[in-house]
């Protein structure tokens, strides 16, 4: 690929080239110049994209921040919107999800905090009680992860915030209650793919758990002037990992209570997107 460190960093030429590619389907072989430069830069280029996309943001996407970005940049989680038409509900049958088919995609479990109230207008610090006492509905869900650029998780956490966090769909399902008084090892979920188990763990995996993901997420979406809204869905971050999947594949995410989310992978050809 294009060697990105020779290139000059240009968060509207980054933001141009993915809305492009999100709106034509298609690939992003390389990344768009240089690499940002800042956790500053990064959000710009997605805030740039969000500028460009006709489509409204109902949600937020989590990810963690690992070691040893997350000592470098000082955050341990990173997020992207999730746009209203790619959220479904959860049916009987396996969900329909369109991937970039010659880009990345995965699967990922997760705990959607429904946002129960909007978040005053220019609060910007969120204390962890402040943040419980903002969940309304604590939902099973399933976030599609997929990118035009294949590379999208491997060049850190910077790239994978200026390509909308890498999300590219949610599947609601239903309410989990009573979790708020369990401990977050108990946030518990089981991912199979084609029917083979390849995770299984609690909600525990990330510092702080799904509670820690909101509080952040009410933070910096409102350091960027888009505070939360009353019926925002917060992704609270991959539960047993994020699992690389392709076209054809179907995945399976049976949560504590006996949820259960389903859905099948197709080109996303074939499911174009709001921005046409």
């Amino acid at each position: 690929m294009n060697s990105p460190e020779k290139q000059q960093y240009s968060a509207q030429a980054i933001a141009t080239a993915f809305v492009e590619a999100r709106t034509d389907s298609t690939a992003l072989p390389d990344y768009p110049g240089a690499f940002p430069p800042s956790l500053s830069d990064a959000y710009a280029a997605q805030d740039l994209a969000i500028e460009r996309w006709p489509d409204d943001i109902q949600g937020w996407k989590v990810g963690k921040i690992p070691d040893p970005f997350a000592s470098e940049l000082g955050v341990d989680r990173l997020i992207g919107p999730i746009f209203e038409t790619l959220i479904k509900p959860a049916s009987d049958e396996p969900v329909p999800m369109g991937v970039f088919e010659t880009g990345f995609a995965a699967v990922e479990g997760e705990f959607i905090l429904e946002v129960k109230e909007d978040a005053p207008a220019g609060k910007t610090d969120w204390t962890t009680d402040e943040a419980i006492g903002m969940v309304g509905r604590i939902l099973a869900g399933v976030e599609v992860a997929s990118s035009p650029f294949p590379e999208i998780n491997d060049h850190g956490p910077l790239v994978t915030i200026s390509d909308f966090g890498n999300n590219y769909g949610l599947i609601t399902g239903p309410e989990i209650p009573g979790l708020l008084s369990r401990p977050f090892e108990e946030w518990a979920c089981v991912t199979l793919i084609d029917d083979e188990i390849i995770g299984k763990s609690g909600a525990d995996t990330m510092p702080g758990g799904p509670i820690e993901s909101l509080r952040y997420a009410l933070s910096n979406a409102a350091t960027r002037g888009k505070p939360l809204k009353k019926g925002t869905l917060v992704s609270t971050g991959a539960v047993t990992g994020v699992h690389p999947v392709s076209v054809g594949q179907t995945a399976e995410v049976r949560f504590v209570g006996g949820a259960t989310i389903s859905c099948t992978f197709e080109d996303n050809t074939a499911h174009r997107h709001a921005a046409e």
